[in-house]
């Protein structure tokens, strides 16, 4: 039975509402009703016939980024469609609005941008946060996505450019969990962009100056986020793409404070441990047992060593024991405790054993016979075939995962490694490769993309009404995705789920997560069955309800 709903706008002012408008899908009886005639052409389609035609427009643009571009000014005219397009096409849209499309949409997001989508909170205009914040638009926010947009994928500093990335993680809290988009809103923080050539382009929306750094930045942020608790106090505020000196300390100072996390930091962390959990149990191995390398020593890096850190401790492992199994690097080499400006997390597995040998990434590898390589260094081509062969030569199944995204930035492809490694590694990338022909079948590419976790946590968040995000409750987001691996019940299976499963995701990790929470103490005492039925109910679906005029 169709849904109905009461709606106060009529004519060209409902049409500009992108949440309400249906476009040629207006009955007859709501033309009338709401003084739509002449403002449409006749015809009247469906939802079923708007999504057909959508797609073969789609199809006939010529690039990536054209059909990227014709999606947001879809998403900002009629959402419903938007949305009705990426969850039935969730496979062939996801690289579109998100990796690794959206790299290019920001780089030239002041190309594209043609009409308001979320707040742009600049450090000039940073006495008006709270009244920017007051409009009664936004009475109904419950997830805010933000960046500063210094550190966007693996493109560096791509200023008021960056706003593309809070969009497309929102996009994919409704395509993945059936968030509602009018609960959603993206944040672009301006504190300004030390990129030149945006610095130098007369086309560039945000504030033409240098980065604020050091008291001035830690004041706006505050301010920031003070604005944020007192407007919306139950809210969950997503950080994204901050650089790695402002990242962990942002969410180290606020993470006790609200309903916040990093999905930089956490939600990669959370993915590729599933993936790596999946690996372990099809094989009956342990963490513990293994040897991990990590080319990368930034707020990725380290977030990543420390989940992998406590699944080793939860099988059995001392800290101690635990920490010798890591091997982290960064441009200049393995970290070693006497190298000077460590962060905490960076100390935490630095090693106080390496004295006088060689901490190249070739020699660290070749002297630790690691089994398990994670790249999310920002550099192509670092996993040589050279390293991959020797890696092959210690273990059966070495598990290697090139992290870094967009592709342009990734450590090798999927197809190097398998052929180096004579088809017996286990590949994850971070953005998404074309299947590979293994043994005369076509391979699926498994992509650990924080898709798999965010929404889902998110969806958790506002069915639970958790007042924190614990690290628990990453570690069991993590082991409800590993539960799907198609991995354990087929030995040639993949280590994640299809991507085209993401909701049925998103709600596992909703609810794993949701027990955790409960156990943690963050949200109230409810059984499996009422957090069942809290996060069903959350679920929006891209469908029309029937108009009647208030």
């Amino acid at each position: 039975m169709t849904k109905t709903l009461s709606v106060a706008l009529s004519g060209q002012e409902l049409l500009n509402h992108p949440f309400l408008n249906k476009g040629l899908a207006f009955s007859a009886d709501e033309r009338e009703e709401f003084e739509l005639h002449g403002h449409l052409p006749r015809a009247i389609l469906s939802l079923d016939e708007q999504v057909e035609a959508a797609l073969k427009f789609l199809d006939a643009l010529p690039s990536p980024f054209a059909r990227h571009v014709h999606l947001r000014e879809l998403q900002d005219t009629n959402e419903t469609l938007f949305y009705a397009l990426l969850t039935r096409k969730l496979e062939s849209m996801l690289p579109l609005v998100y990796t690794p499309t959206v790299g290019e949409a920001c780089q030239r997001f002041s190309e594209i941008w043609q009409r308001p989508r979320g707040l742009f909170l600049s450090y000039p205009e940073r006495d008006a946060i709270e009244d920017i914040l007051s409009d009664p638009a936004y009475d109904d926010i419950r997830i805010i996505v933000v960046t500063d947009g210094e550190r966007i994928l693996g493109l560096g500093d791509q200023g008021a450019g960056g706003m593309g990335i809070p969009i497309g993680k929102l996009s994919l809290y409704t395509a993945c969990a059936g968030i509602s988009p009018d609960q959603t809103l993206p944040i672009l923080l301006d504190t300004g962009t030390d990129n030149q050539d945006l610095l130098h382009n007369p086309a560039y929306i945000g504030w033409r100056h240098e980065r604020v750094r050091g008291a001035e930045y830690d004041a706006f942020i505050e301010r920031f986020v003070t604005a944020v608790q007192t407007r919306w106090p139950h809210v969950v505020l997503h950080w994204e793409d901050f650089s790695g000196v402002n990242a962990a300390p942002i969410l180290e100072r606020y993470r006790d404070r609200l309903c916040t996390f990093n999905d930089d930091i956490q939600g990669t962390a959370a993915v590729t441990t599933a993936a790596i959990l999946s690996a372990n149990a099809a094989h009956d191995g342990k963490l513990k047992d293994e040897t991990v390398v990590m080319l990368g020593a930034g707020s990725a890096g380290v977030g990543i060593a420390r989940l992998l850190l406590q699944v080793m401790q939860d099988e059995g492992a001392s800290e101690d024991e635990a920490l010798s199994r890591f091997y982290m690097l960064d441009q200049n080499g393995l970290l070693c405790a006497d190298r000077e400006g460590l962060t905490d997390g960076q100390a935490l597995f630095a090693r106080s054993d390496w004295e006088k040998r060689p901490t190249d990434f070739e020699s660290v590898m070749r002297e630790t016979k690691a089994t398990i390589l994670i790249g999310v260094s920002g550099v192509r081509g670092l996993f040589s075939e050279k390293i991959v062969r020797e890696m092959a030569r210690n273990c059966k199944r070495p598990i290697i995962f090139p992290l870094s995204n967009p592709t342009s930035h990734s450590e090798a492809t999927p197809e190097d490694i398998m052929n180096w490694s004579e088809e017996r590694a286990l590949v994850s990338t971070g953005s998404p490769f074309p299947p590979l022909d293994l043994h005369g079948h076509t391979h699926r590419v498994d992509q650990t993309n924080n898709a798999y976790i965010f929404p889902g946590l998110g969806l958790c968040l506002l069915a639970t009404g958790a007042t924190r995000v614990t690290e628990s409750m990453f570690m069991a987001a993590a082991r409800g995705l590993a539960s799907l691996s198609p991995l354990r019940s087929n030995p040639d299976g993949n280590l994640l789920p299809p991507v085209t499963q993401l909701r049925k995701v998103a709600l596992a990790v909703a609810e794993a997560s949701a027990r955790q929470a409960r156990e943690d103490g963050v949200c109230p005492d409810l059984s499996d069955e009422e957090l069942h039925d809290r996060i069903q109910s959350l679920v929006w679906t891209p469908e029309y309800c029937a108009y009647e005029k208030i």
